[in-house]
Protein backbone atom coordinates (compact mmCIF):
# COMPACT_ATOMS: atom_id res chain seq x y z
CA UNK A 1 0.00 0.00 0.00
CA UNK A 2 2.88 2.39 0.73
CA UNK A 3 4.36 1.82 -2.73
CA UNK A 4 0.95 2.35 -4.30
CA UNK A 5 0.61 5.65 -2.48
CA UNK A 6 4.08 6.73 -3.55
CA UNK A 7 3.19 5.94 -7.16
CA UNK A 8 -0.21 7.61 -7.01
CA UNK A 9 -2.10 4.34 -7.51
CA UNK A 10 -5.58 4.35 -5.97
CA UNK A 11 -7.38 1.25 -4.75
CA UNK A 12 -11.10 0.55 -4.55
CA UNK A 13 -12.22 -2.51 -2.59
CA UNK A 14 -15.81 -3.74 -2.74
CA UNK A 15 -17.18 -6.07 -0.06
CA UNK A 16 -20.46 -7.87 -0.60
CA UNK A 17 -21.80 -11.04 0.97
CA UNK A 18 -24.49 -12.67 3.03
CA UNK A 19 -25.50 -11.12 6.34
CA UNK A 20 -23.03 -12.32 9.02
CA UNK A 21 -20.56 -13.50 6.36
CA UNK A 22 -17.74 -11.52 7.98
CA UNK A 23 -17.39 -8.46 5.78
CA UNK A 24 -16.66 -6.18 8.72
CA UNK A 25 -14.06 -8.52 10.17
CA UNK A 26 -12.28 -8.84 6.82
CA UNK A 27 -12.25 -5.07 6.42
CA UNK A 28 -10.82 -4.55 9.91
CA UNK A 29 -8.00 -7.00 9.24
CA UNK A 30 -7.29 -5.28 5.95
CA UNK A 31 -7.10 -1.82 7.49
CA UNK A 32 -5.23 -2.81 10.68
CA UNK A 33 -1.85 -2.34 9.00
CA UNK A 34 -2.80 0.78 7.02
CA UNK A 35 -2.16 4.40 7.85
CA UNK A 36 -5.57 5.77 8.83
CA UNK A 37 -4.85 8.93 6.84
CA UNK A 38 -4.67 6.97 3.60
CA UNK A 39 -7.93 5.04 3.53
CA UNK A 40 -11.63 5.47 4.11
CA UNK A 41 -14.33 2.88 4.75
CA UNK A 42 -17.71 3.75 3.26
CA UNK A 43 -20.60 1.84 4.90
CA UNK A 44 -23.54 1.77 2.51
CA UNK A 45 -27.08 1.90 3.84
CA UNK A 46 -30.36 3.12 2.38
CA UNK A 47 -29.85 6.22 0.19
CA UNK A 48 -30.62 9.65 1.59
CA UNK A 49 -33.12 12.01 -0.03
CA UNK A 50 -30.21 13.82 -1.69
CA UNK A 51 -28.85 10.56 -3.07
CA UNK A 52 -32.24 9.44 -4.34
CA UNK A 53 -32.43 12.63 -6.39
CA UNK A 54 -29.30 11.58 -8.36
CA UNK A 55 -28.39 8.64 -10.55
CA UNK A 56 -27.77 5.73 -8.16
CA UNK A 57 -24.06 5.57 -9.03
CA UNK A 58 -23.54 9.19 -8.02
CA UNK A 59 -23.17 8.44 -4.32
CA UNK A 60 -20.37 6.00 -5.08
CA UNK A 61 -18.54 8.14 -7.62
CA UNK A 62 -18.22 10.96 -5.12
CA UNK A 63 -16.40 8.75 -2.60
CA UNK A 64 -13.66 7.55 -4.93
CA UNK A 65 -10.53 8.94 -3.33
CA UNK A 66 -7.73 10.97 -4.84
CA UNK A 67 -4.61 9.30 -6.23
CA UNK A 68 -2.72 7.03 -3.86
CA UNK A 69 -5.52 6.41 -1.38
CA UNK A 70 -7.73 3.42 -0.62
CA UNK A 71 -11.53 3.46 -0.66
CA UNK A 72 -13.33 0.48 0.88
CA UNK A 73 -17.03 0.00 0.25
CA UNK A 74 -18.87 -2.05 2.87
CA UNK A 75 -21.66 -2.94 0.44
CA UNK A 76 -21.79 -1.03 -2.77
CA UNK A 77 -23.43 -0.19 -6.08
CA UNK A 78 -24.36 -3.86 -6.32
CA UNK A 79 -27.36 -3.05 -4.17
CA UNK A 80 -29.09 -2.16 -7.45
CA UNK A 81 -29.04 -5.80 -8.60
CA UNK A 82 -29.35 -7.37 -5.14
CA UNK A 83 -31.47 -5.73 -2.44
CA UNK A 84 -33.22 -3.30 -4.80
CA UNK A 85 -34.08 -6.17 -7.12
CA UNK A 86 -35.28 -8.56 -4.42
CA UNK A 87 -37.14 -5.98 -2.34
CA UNK A 88 -38.73 -4.25 -5.33
CA UNK A 89 -37.10 -0.87 -4.63
CA UNK A 90 -36.60 -0.32 -8.36
CA UNK A 91 -38.29 -1.54 -11.51
CA UNK A 92 -37.24 -4.72 -13.28
CA UNK A 93 -36.12 -2.60 -16.22
CA UNK A 94 -33.85 -0.60 -13.90
CA UNK A 95 -32.09 -3.51 -12.23
CA UNK A 96 -31.67 -5.36 -15.52
CA UNK A 97 -30.10 -2.24 -17.01
CA UNK A 98 -27.89 -2.04 -13.91
CA UNK A 99 -25.56 -4.84 -15.02
CA UNK A 100 -24.35 -2.89 -18.06
CA UNK A 101 -24.19 0.38 -16.11
CA UNK A 102 -22.07 -1.24 -13.41
CA UNK A 103 -19.73 -2.85 -15.94
CA UNK A 104 -19.24 0.52 -17.65
CA UNK A 105 -18.63 2.23 -14.31
CA UNK A 106 -16.02 -0.32 -13.25
CA UNK A 107 -14.33 -0.23 -16.64
CA UNK A 108 -13.89 3.52 -16.28
CA UNK A 109 -12.33 3.07 -12.82
CA UNK A 110 -9.84 0.48 -14.06
CA UNK A 111 -8.97 2.39 -17.24
CA UNK A 112 -8.22 5.38 -15.02
CA UNK A 113 -5.54 3.26 -13.33
CA UNK A 114 -7.44 2.33 -10.19
CA UNK A 115 -6.92 -1.12 -8.66
CA UNK A 116 -10.41 -2.56 -8.24
CA UNK A 117 -11.02 -5.72 -6.21
CA UNK A 118 -14.51 -7.12 -5.59
CA UNK A 119 -15.24 -9.73 -2.93
CA UNK A 120 -18.32 -11.84 -2.40
CA UNK A 121 -18.11 -13.48 1.02
CA UNK A 122 -20.09 -16.69 0.89
CA UNK A 123 -21.37 -18.73 3.80
CA UNK A 124 -23.90 -21.55 3.86
CA UNK A 125 -27.41 -21.07 5.12
CA UNK A 126 -26.68 -23.29 8.12
CA UNK A 127 -23.56 -21.30 8.99
CA UNK A 128 -25.53 -18.06 8.83
CA UNK A 129 -28.11 -19.46 11.24
CA UNK A 130 -25.37 -20.52 13.65
CA UNK A 131 -23.87 -17.02 13.55
CA UNK A 132 -27.26 -15.39 14.04
CA UNK A 133 -27.91 -17.58 17.08
CA UNK A 134 -24.46 -16.78 18.45
CA UNK A 135 -25.13 -13.05 18.11
CA UNK A 136 -28.34 -13.43 20.08
CA UNK A 137 -26.51 -15.00 23.02
CA UNK A 138 -23.47 -12.69 23.21
CA UNK A 139 -24.17 -9.27 24.70
CA UNK A 140 -21.57 -7.33 22.74
CA UNK A 141 -22.69 -8.89 19.44
CA UNK A 142 -26.44 -8.68 19.93
CA UNK A 143 -26.67 -5.21 18.38
CA UNK A 144 -25.51 -6.65 15.06
CA UNK A 145 -28.64 -8.77 14.66
CA UNK A 146 -31.81 -7.03 13.52
CA UNK A 147 -35.28 -7.99 12.39
CA UNK A 148 -34.20 -7.10 8.87
CA UNK A 149 -31.51 -9.80 9.03
CA UNK A 150 -34.13 -12.43 9.81
CA UNK A 151 -36.43 -11.07 7.12
CA UNK A 152 -33.65 -11.21 4.54
CA UNK A 153 -32.89 -14.78 5.57
CA UNK A 154 -36.48 -15.74 4.76
CA UNK A 155 -35.74 -14.59 1.19
CA UNK A 156 -32.53 -16.61 0.90
CA UNK A 157 -33.56 -18.31 -2.38
CA UNK A 158 -34.43 -14.99 -4.02
CA UNK A 159 -31.16 -13.43 -2.95
CA UNK A 160 -29.25 -16.53 -4.06
CA UNK A 161 -30.71 -16.21 -7.56
CA UNK A 162 -29.81 -12.51 -7.62
CA UNK A 163 -26.24 -13.26 -6.50
CA UNK A 164 -25.81 -15.88 -9.21
CA UNK A 165 -27.00 -13.44 -11.87
CA UNK A 166 -24.77 -10.70 -10.46
CA UNK A 167 -21.62 -12.80 -10.61
CA UNK A 168 -22.42 -14.16 -14.06
CA UNK A 169 -23.12 -10.75 -15.57
CA UNK A 170 -20.55 -8.54 -13.80
CA UNK A 171 -17.48 -10.73 -13.35
CA UNK A 172 -15.53 -9.30 -16.28
CA UNK A 173 -11.98 -9.69 -17.50
CA UNK A 174 -10.94 -6.31 -16.08
CA UNK A 175 -13.13 -6.45 -12.95
CA UNK A 176 -13.56 -10.08 -11.85
CA UNK A 177 -15.27 -11.16 -8.69
CA UNK A 178 -13.27 -12.96 -6.03
CA UNK A 179 -15.52 -15.52 -4.38
CA UNK A 180 -14.45 -16.02 -0.78
CA UNK A 181 -15.33 -19.21 1.09
CA UNK A 182 -16.19 -17.55 4.40
CA UNK A 183 -17.45 -20.38 6.62
CA UNK A 184 -13.89 -20.28 7.99
CA UNK A 185 -13.29 -16.66 8.99
CA UNK A 186 -9.52 -16.90 9.19
CA UNK A 187 -9.04 -18.41 5.73
CA UNK A 188 -11.50 -15.88 4.32
CA UNK A 189 -9.47 -12.98 5.72
CA UNK A 190 -6.23 -14.43 4.39
CA UNK A 191 -7.74 -14.83 0.92
CA UNK A 192 -8.95 -11.22 0.90
CA UNK A 193 -5.58 -9.79 1.97
CA UNK A 194 -3.65 -12.03 -0.43
CA UNK A 195 -5.90 -11.06 -3.35
CA UNK A 196 -5.43 -7.35 -2.67
CA UNK A 197 -1.65 -7.70 -2.34
CA UNK A 198 -1.44 -9.64 -5.61
CA UNK A 199 -3.58 -7.06 -7.43
CA UNK A 200 -1.41 -4.20 -6.19
CA UNK A 201 1.80 -6.01 -7.08
CA UNK A 202 0.51 -6.66 -10.60
CA UNK A 203 -0.56 -3.04 -11.04
CA UNK A 204 2.75 -1.65 -9.74
CA UNK A 205 4.78 -3.93 -12.00
CA UNK A 206 2.70 -2.80 -14.95
CA UNK A 207 3.29 0.84 -14.04
CA UNK A 208 7.05 0.33 -13.95
CA UNK A 209 7.28 -1.15 -17.45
Amino acid sequence: MRKARENGVSTVLVFEGWDAAGKGGAIRRMTAALDARNYQVIPIAAPTDEERAQHYLWRFWRHVARAGRVTIFDRSWYGRVLVERVEGFCSEESWRRGYAEINDFEEQLVQHGIVLAKFWLHITKDEQLARFNQRETIDYKRWKLTEEDWRNRDKWDLYEAAVNDMVEKTSTRIAPWTLVEANDKNSARVKVITTVCNALEKRLKKGCQ
